[in-house]
């Protein structure tokens, strides 16, 4: 019979609580599109990437809304195109899928997106690309929800023979799991950070 490790808050630290909760909403606000990618060390690098993997993606971004609140800006990106993008491209949040799944805080998959009215074209005519299926969860960091991360298959060709498989309710799983993993890895850092405690 294995036995249950129960670890329970230290009273010591009891009253800093409230400072340490104001720190984090203080670093939590002054992180955005423009420099996350500095937060992201290879592991998280390589969480996120082989979740668009697993996942049959073509490539996968990391949306954070902008510090006036108004638009959600690729942070991150695996694509070719990804210095496009990073801090650059703005969709506006009142548009598109992506910002559908922001406000609502529910993850959303769909093969033949292009069907959807919703479905924002703005990147695709930029990229010069037609997304086929995406699969789209929020982004945690800090207890908060501060952005979304989307993934896609791309449609390079009008035949239909050479139309992408699509994604299945099991790779909507895989990119939800890898962004709950980067959550907890964002959150020990930037609380490691504040603390001053870093594992060597």
């Amino acid at each position: 019979m294995n036995s249950r490790c129960n670890i329970q808050p230290d009273p010591q630290f009891a009253a800093l609580k409230g400072a340490l909760a104001d720190r984090l909403v203080q670093i939590g606000s002054r992180v955005g599109p423009k420099n996350f990618g500095s937060l992201l060390d290879p592991l998280m690098r390589q969480v996120l990437a082989q979740g668009f993997t697993d996942s049959k993606a073509d490539e996968g971004t990391l949306w954070l809304v902008d510090s006036m609140g108004e638009y959600l800006v690729p942070a991150y990106n695996t694509g070719p195109n990804a210095d496009k993008l990073i801090g650059k491209f703005r969709q506006p949040l009142n548009a598109g899928l992506i910002c559908m799944v922001f406000a609502s805080e529910q993850p959303f998959i769909e093969n033949d997106v292009r069907q959807n009215s919703r479905q924002s074209p703005l990147l695709d005519n930029l990229l010069q690309v037609q997304t086929y299926a995406l699969i789209a969860v929020p982004f945690y960091f800090l207890k908060t929800c501060r952005g979304v991360i989307s993934c896609v298959q791309l449609k390079t060709s009008n035949t239909e023979s050479q139309k992408p498989t699509g994604f299945a309710p099991g790779d909507l799983e895989t990119v939800q799991r890898a962004a709950s993993v980067l959550t907890r890895l964002i959150d020990y850092r930037l609380l490691g950070s504040t603390v001053d405690w870093v594992a060597e």
